[in-house]
């Protein structure tokens, strides 16, 4: 599958009407997709491997999107043949007072993956630019300095991810960041299922409600973000989020296709290497 059709270009603030929340592309049924989603997921396991013995690079995948659009569900099944070992997957709910008083960006950086680990963010940083530009009270609540809260903070935010995000490529971390494309029927339709199923009751929250009753300043915040912050070495991808399984495929032929660029591969051993595993070859063999 082309993925490129998902990525975002620089400064693209129509990217999210460029594409349906119900698109599938070629995929006619979830068995379909199923298929090709197996045969990515036996690449990524190879691949994981590789990135954990070549131990060079770190790979961070971010994940955002309005409350049910699956951020969970994709991580599950996606993540599911790898090996947990070498993946660290942390949410980012309401920032404590301990993080308050530092920078947005601390409690990010000091959980990013190391070299040749997988990194998820459930929510991140960019929460900085879409919840708290949405709810005013919480970035009074941040305690900066009042002369650095002025008109054209957000843009000043969007220049310190990029530059943060630029950091981490030239050290070796290679970022790629999904925004889940849910449309507001299926959203709908998902909050009731929480409340209509006992074995579901737990995800629902009244804040889901409140949340949604501010769509539009969210879409706009959305896609304000993604153009500002989608570049060549840290891209965004909006990924059709209404069938979850397509979901999957394209996340998934997103990672394989990013590992498969880095042109993996395992360790060479030099000839001191050699005579080691040699020498040791021969005591065990001995020793049988």
């Amino acid at each position: 599958m082309d993925v490129d059709a998902f990525r975002v270009r620089p400064g693209d603030r129509k990217a999210l009407s460029r594409h349906s929340p119900g698109d599938a592309a070629r995929f006619e049924t979830k068995d379909a997709a199923d298929a090709h989603l197996q045969k990515g997921l036996a690449r990524l396991t190879a691949l994981q491997q590789l990135l954990y013995a070549q131990d060079r690079f770190a790979l961070l995948l971010i994940f955002q999107g309005m409350d049910g659009a699956g951020k969970d569900h994709a991580i599950k099944h996606v993540m599911s043949g790898v090996n947990p070992e070498g993946v660290d997957v942390h949410s980012f709910k309401q920032p404590s007072s301990e993080e308050l008083d530092h920078d947005y960006l601390w409690r990010a950086a000091k959980v990013l993956p190391s070299r040749g680990r997988i990194g998820i963010f459930n929510r991140s940083y960019y929460e900085e630019v879409l919840v708290v530009r949405v709810h005013p009270t919480l970035l009074a609540a941040e305690k900066l300095p009042p002369a650095r809260v002025g008109r054209h903070i957000w843009e000043h935010r969007f220049e310190d991810i990029n530059a943060f995000e630029r950091h981490l490529w030239r050290n070796g971390t290679i970022v790629r960041k999904f925004y889940l494309h849910l449309s507001r029927a299926e959203q709908a339709r998902r909050l009731l299922a929480r409340l209509d199923d006992p074995a579901k009751n737990w995800k629902f929250s009244a804040g889901d409600l409140a949340e949604r009753q501010k769509w539009k300043a969210y879409r706009s915040a959305y896609a304000d973000a993604i153009a500002s912050t989608s570049t060549k070495h840290a891209p965004w991808y909006v990924v059709p989020a209404d069938h979850k399984w397509f979901v999957q495929v394209v996340v998934a032929d997103v990672i394989v296709r990013t590992l498969e660029e880095l042109d993996l591969s395992f360790p060479k051993m030099d000839a001191a290497q050699r005579r080691t595993l040699a020498g040791a070859r021969r005591r065990l063999a001995a020793d049988r």
